[in-house]
């Protein structure tokens, strides 16, 4: 099997503290950039499965950097530089301890929810006999709380947000209309590609500055979902599923084996051929994503090249 990164040790000059996150580890260096590495880990249900997938920390990272860019005119982000294809340094923040979800379809967790009998999600009502996959009325936000590793995020209501004081009511505002803005640029990005951005999440922090700012993940398969736009009505009338672009397939291989991140059940055996199946679709959707080729980056040595190139980064930042 290639070469995968699961976990990182560096020790780079000025780090202050290391972090790891569900699939990436993010290294503070002198309380004022963070250098943030996509691993090649995968979660689902928020939990880490025990083998990582090649090349999907270059995937997600590459992804995340094009739409950093194609979105910065419209909303500020953290992004300095990408020294490295698993690698994104960025200002330090503090980050919001809330998920901005956005969904304009009934799918996923939200479709789950609606099957179950539930009409309203984070106090936002949802209309009467909707099929799952359809296209909402108009986009709704659901956020979640932000949970730690191992943990479930939990749907919260925006009323339950301001009353806890998790963000104030001056700051949510602006999520809220950053949210929206974010998901109508990824919206029309995804039309030009045939896909349909079907719901997302974003995250956000401030700057020293006091300026809130886009972090982490944009538009990824891991944080969104996308159907093919190419015969979606009719596959909707039809009562099919969805021809889709996200790692809900994971998902769904997890629930036919038995497993959805509850207690006292067992995640299943990740064979080689399924690992390189999985590794095989996270190209996939780079490439109808972005609409370009994936070039695979060298992974003889995937963390000496990354200490190599964060290396020769934070000497030359130092120099500016």
């Amino acid at each position: 099997m290639s070469n995968t990164i699961t976990t990182t040790d560096f020790n780079f000059p000025g780090q202050k503290s290391l972090y790891h996150g569900k699939v990436r580890e993010v290294y503070n260096i002198n309380d004022d950039i963070l250098v943030m590495i996509a691993t090649d880990r995968l979660s689902a249900f928020d939990v880490v499965l025990p083998k990582g997938i090649t090349y999907k920390g270059q995937i997600l990272n590459q992804i995340a950097t094009k739409f950093m860019e194609l979105t910065s005119d419209i909303v500020p982000n953290w992004l300095i530089a990408t020294p490295d294809p698993n690698v994104a340094v960025g200002h330090l923040c503090e980050p919001f301890k809330v998920e901005m979800v956005i969904r304009g379809y009934l799918a996923g967790h939200a479709a789950r929810e609606y099957a179950a009998g539930k009409r309203e999600i984070c106090s936002v009502k949802l209309p009467e006999g909707l099929k799952e996959n359809d296209k909402l009325p108009e986009p709704i936000i659901t956020p979640t709380t932000k949970a730690d590793l191992g943990d479930h995020d939990a749907d919260i209501s925006r009323e339950a947000i301001l009353s806890q004081g998790i963000v104030t009511e001056e700051d949510y505002l602006v999520l809220e209309k950053y949210t929206r803005a974010l998901y109508q640029r990824g919206t029309e990005i995804a039309d030009s590609r045939g896909l349909i951005l079907v719901d997302t999440k974003y995250e956000f922090g401030k700057t020293k500055d006091g300026v809130i700012v886009l972090i982490d993940e944009i538009h990824t398969p891991d944080s969104s979902r996308y159907f093919y736009a190419d015969g979606f009505q009719a596959r909707q009338d039809a009562g099919q599923e969805q021809k889709q672009l996200s790692k809900e397939f994971v998902r769904r291989w997890l629930m036919e084996n038995g497993f959805q991140g509850k207690d006292g059940q067992s995640i299943p055996e990740m064979s080689a051929e399924y690992i390189q199946t999985v590794s095989d679709r996270y190209i996939e959707l780079y490439e109808n994503i972005l609409g370009e080729k994936f070039v695979k980056a060298d992974i003889s040595d995937i963390n000496a090249r990354i200490e190599k190139n964060v290396l020769q980064f934070l000497t030359s930042y130092e120099k500016i």
